[in-house]
């Protein structure tokens, strides 16, 4: 069995690892960037190690830091959560390369399933076909233009290295194919440090849903499952559940044994995701995600089974405990997304800042799988995942209603949450009758009277920490440490905000028809759409802007001509910075 682990990841998931290695008796080693000094996954390992850098690129994508950081804590397995570098082959190979055990499938594998464009391939080959698409990477927009104008529109770009909605891009006709490109690659390469993309045909009403499989190093491989992840926004999933409803058992039967086609015909090892989008009867091979997906836990409460665990036991060259007929799958689970959002009229902004009060549900069949306490920071610079909240119970109904409840008994302040959506989701009709689609919340669901508490929706940031060096004694011995204290409480300067310069005298400057163009959020500047001369109109994009991995564009609020540009593309502003003035 493995003797220390260390996690090459931060929140929610990182948590959920260290705890079932604690059970196991297998040390935990945990990896931090600078806003993340004090968070929740350091806090509950054994040992940490700095990364450095605050940006994901500067800490959590530096290969060689985590490199290090396994050098230096003696760490003899590594588990890469989700996202990331979790199906990135360059890092699982720089891992067993040092004689370290990579918690997941083979480097080759990862390299096949990891790249969507060589998965929908070598699904093909396995006899499991997928959604018509280009199985190559594009090149430009042409392309794009191309294949819609021969098969129809819409189309989706995606991240050819990365899944989870991020780098996904709907192409409604030819005049968008540029723009949405650049932007899929941009979103590609900041999540998952590639930015090569691809095109398939968009359906019309899908429904996703996924069979969760795992393989040991022995030639078995089961699935031990299915999910239906079809309440989303922006191809991001919202709420998850098992079994799917109205699901044919005999479809059912049909994905699992494609899924374990797919699987072998790579030579997988460990846990794994096999999507398909299903309608009309009929279920496409969508990709293959080679790492523990985010909604493992309602396969857990259904099946039993600990799929982390499972994940160490074949890692240390375990047979499984279980056959595919031994497997037995009991009630129904829930499961819905806390991401740190603004849900109110349908917008989903992201809302970064302090947890201030945060209130956790409890009760039978209820688990909360969260990465955040009260008083934690939420940054603009990594995914918004606050939690997942999860119910089992014996059917789908009282499974529904034991959530609605558990979403009652939760209470987070500090920053908005996607809770006041996901309420008006499970407590819709075509929810409790299980008729939704991947379409269905943005193109059906009325959200526009949703709206986040006033507790919930006031950000607060919390005070700028700041570096100290002083000199100290420990146990006899004198050495230099480095502390970081609150800003008010420490000698060292503050640091200088960018954004002040930018910022006018009241954040309501900007009030609807005034020509101030200021950013709802914090975030990064990606792009700069005008120049000053530039003639808009009401609703056309002045900015991009990148908040928790997400680009969000800001608009002009009324027509006229650009008169001024105070940002650039790397700028980092803070909501209700002044971005542009029009005249």
């Amino acid at each position: 069995m493995l003797k220390k682990v260390l996690i090459a990841n931060r929140g929610e998931i990182a948590v959920r690892v260290i705890r079932t290695c604690r059970e196991m008796g297998i040390g935990t080693v945990a990896v931090y960037s600078e806003l993340d000094r004090d968070a929740l996954h350091v806090r509950l390992a054994d040992e940490a190690y700095a990364l450095g850098g605050s940006t994901a690129a500067e800490s959590y994508l530096n290969t060689q830091a985590i490199l290090d950081a396994i050098e230096r804590s003696g760490a003899d397995a590594v588990h890469p959560g989700y996202g990331f570098f979790s199906e990135n082959t360059d890092f699982a190979r720089a891992i067993t390369s040092r004689g370290v055990t990579f918690i997941g499938p083979p480097p080759e594998a990862i390299e096949i399933m990891g790249d969507k464009i060589s998965s929908r391939l070598a699904a093909e080959a396995a006899g499991v076909m997928g959604v018509p698409g280009r199985s190559e990477t594009l090149s430009g927009p042409q392309e794009i233009i191309d294949f819609g104008n021969d098969v129809g529109w819409p189309l989706a770009i995606k991240a050819a290295f990365g899944g989870g909605g991020r780098g996904m891009k709907v192409v409604h006709s030819p005049d968008e194919a540029a723009d949405l490109l650049e932007s899929a690659q941009r979103e590609a390469l900041s999540y998952f440090g590639r930015a090569e993309c691809y095109v398939e045909r968009y359906l019309t009403w899908p429904r996703h849903i996924e069979m969760q499989i795992m393989a040991d190093t022995h030639g078995n491989t089961v699935w031990l499952g299915e999910r239906d992840c079809s309440a989303q926004r922006r191809h991001q999933k919202l709420i998850e559940e098992s079994p799917a409803p109205n699901f044919p058992d005999s479809v059912r039967q049909a994905m699992g044994a494609a899924a374990v086609k797919v699987s072998e015909a790579c030579g997988y090892v460990n846990a794994g995701t096999v999507e398909f989008l299903f309608q009309d009867g009929e279920f496409y091979f969508l990709e293959m995600n080679t790492r523990l997906q985010v909604e493992h836990p309602v396969t857990e409460l259904v099946t039993g089974l600990d799929l982390v665990e499972w994940q160490l036991r074949v890692a240390s060259g375990e047979k499984l405990g279980f056959t595919q007929e031994s497997i037995e799958r009991r009630g129904h689970a829930i499961e819905v997304r806390i991401n740190a959002e603004d849900p109110t009229g349908g917008r989903f902004t992201p809302s970064p800042g302090t947890i201030t009060r945060f209130d956790q549900p409890s009760g039978p069949g209820v688990r909360l799988d969260a990465g955040y306490q009260a008083g934690d920071t939420i940054s603009q610079y990594y995914d918004n995942l606050v939690a997942k909240l999860v119910v089992w119970a014996d059917t789908r109904d009282r499974a529904r209603r034991r959530m609605l409840r558990a979403i009652e008994e939760t209470v987070i302040e500090g920053v908005a949450t996607t809770l006041a959506a996901d309420v008006a989701i499970l407590s819709h009709e075509d929810f409790a009758t299980g008729v939704h689609s991947t379409k269905w919340v943005e193109e059906t669901l009325d959200l526009s009277a949703v709206t986040a508490s006033a507790a919930s929706s006031a950000s607060t940031a919390s005070e700028e920490l700041v570096r100290r060096d002083v000199t100290a004694e420990v146990n006899g011995r004198r050495v230099s440490i480095a502390l970081w204290l609150p800003e008010s409480g420490a000698s060292a300067p503050a640091k200088k905000s960018s954004a002040k310069s930018r910022r006018g005298a009241s954040h309501d400057a900007g009030g609807a028809g005034s020509g101030i163009v200021i950013v709802p959020m914090q975030g990064t500047i990606v792009k700069v759409v005008v120049e000053v001369g530039s003639s808009v109109q009401v609703g056309d994009p002045i900015v991009i802007l990148e908040a928790m991995k997400m680009e969000n564009s800001v608009g002009a609020d009324k027509a006229g001509v650009i008169t001024q540009i105070k940002v650039a593309p790397g700028d980092s502003v803070s909501a209700g910075d002044i971005v542009a003035v029009i005249e």
